[in-house]
């Protein structure tokens, strides 16, 4: 019985999409932003190279169609991307209206996102009244640090201490719709912090924010560190999506990463978390052990939370490079009738203005029982596609390109 492979590359968007003049970073509109495009025309330029050096290097997803999916996505040659496809390869767009991980993991597994998210839009005491008023009330401080958008290893730099000093959290935002609660997981606890973003979540998500995000944090002045004990509380999707078809049929449905957090927990049997390098192994043991018939969902989010948002051109091309070299193995091992998908959800260029996701398309590579070029897809066709290797009853408004 087949199994499908669902895997994101959080942020490795393409360029051209049509109404990237909608969205902005810092003022300015994202049309012509290309994540791949631009790194790679930055590494044949040389100012890519603290870390890594010349050509952007990764054969396996050229060979599987990245390269031809740039330029198909927005007529821009990626340098040393010029592989000739081997695997079922084209190019999605979004249609929802924006540009973070619910509203693209959302559509790609087979449901737009039918409201409008609410974004805290003031850069500066972001945050209603009553709001700060509730998560005072939830944590027994009273009052919060930060209420305002900030960089999440900033902000900890700027209130760690104080906050170790009076326990006071410290919550941020983004361009996201989002709220971020930061704390020391010693001298205000891991518990307690997981505790009051479980707690406040139900406020945030009935004024339709998308996310509440734990972000722990240790060590001392000068030399904070943030954890891996992350924790997203995400408003939970309205309707059935990939996953849920795949558990109402029966089947196994393995989460890496991410992926049980955006869908708040919906759908998922098997979760496993960690950082990017400890979810290659979680994905190569899954290849290895997965059931006839399984779902693989995974979400590799360090392109997007290390590289992109810091807008570090060398370290993103970097992880493409390490991404590419360990799949290698990995793609070795799928078995004949195996589908695994590589996709995005978002864009975020690193050599772009601000600090924002960029509104762009993504590719879609497939390695398995499929070739050929796709065209220019929705991202709900990439769900009625897997629905459709599995033998699912897709019930979403995606057409399988298979």
């Amino acid at each position: 019985m087949a199994r499908a492979f669902l895997v994101v590359m959080d942020s490795v968007g393409i360029g051209g999409a049509p109404d990237a003049d909608k969205f902005f970073n810092d003022g300015v509109p994202d049309t012509g932003s290309n994540t791949v495009g631009h790194i790679a025309q930055a590494c044949a330029e040389g100012r890519a190279e603290e870390g890594r050096s010349g050509l952007l290097n990764l054969p396996n997803l050229d060979a599987l169609g990245l390269g031809a999916a740039v330029r198909l996505a927005s007529g821009a040659r990626a340098e040393g991307l010029d592989a000739l496809p081997e695997g079922l390869w084209g190019v999605a767009e979004e249609v929802s209206p924006g540009k973070d991980t619910p509203t693209g993991h959302w559509e790609l597994a087979g449901l737009p996102v039918p409201w409008d998210w609410t974004y805290f839009a003031d850069k500066t005491d972001s945050f209603p009244d009553d709001l700060i008023a509730e998560v005072c009330r939830l944590a027994g401080t009273e009052g919060i640090h930060g209420n305002k958008h900030s960089n999440g290893v900033k902000i900890i730099e700027e209130f760690g201490a104080q906050h170790q000093r009076d326990g006071w959290p410290i919550c941020y935002t983004s361009a996201d719709s989002v709220f971020q609660i930061a704390a020391h997981e010693e001298s205000f606890g891991l518990q307690r912090l997981l505790t009051l973003c479980e707690d406040i979540a139900p406020t945030l998500h009935e004024m339709r924010v998308g996310r509440v995000i734990a972000r722990p944090f240790v060590g001392r002045r000068g030399d904070y560190t943030r954890t891996s004990n992350r924790r997203d509380f995400a408003i939970e999707p309205p309707k059935p999506t990939l996953l849920d078809w795949a558990v109402t049929e029966g089947r196994q449905t393995y989460a890496i990463g991410k992926i049980k957090d955006i869908f708040a927990g919906r759908g998922v049997t098997h979760a496993m978390k960690g950082p990017d390098a400890e979810l290659m192994a979680h994905l190569a043991t899954t290849v290895d052990e997965a059931v006839d018939g399984s779902l693989t969902f995974a979400n590799f989010v360090e392109f997007d939370s290390l590289y992109g948002h810091r807008r570090d051109i060398s370290g993103y091309a970097g992880h493409l490079e390490w991404f590419d070299a360990a799949i290698a193995p990995i793609l070795a091992a799928l078995r004949p009738d195996d589908l695994m998908i590589f996709t995005a959800d978002h864009g975020n260029d690193p050599s772009w203005t601000g600090t924002d996701h960029t509104r762009e398309r993504v590719p879609v590579l497939a390695a398995g029982p499929y070739s050929g070029q796709v065209g220019v897809r929705g991202f709900v066709d990439v769900a009625a596609s897997v629905a459709h290797h599995l033998g699912l009853d897709a019930r979403g408004a995606g057409e399988s390109f298979l």
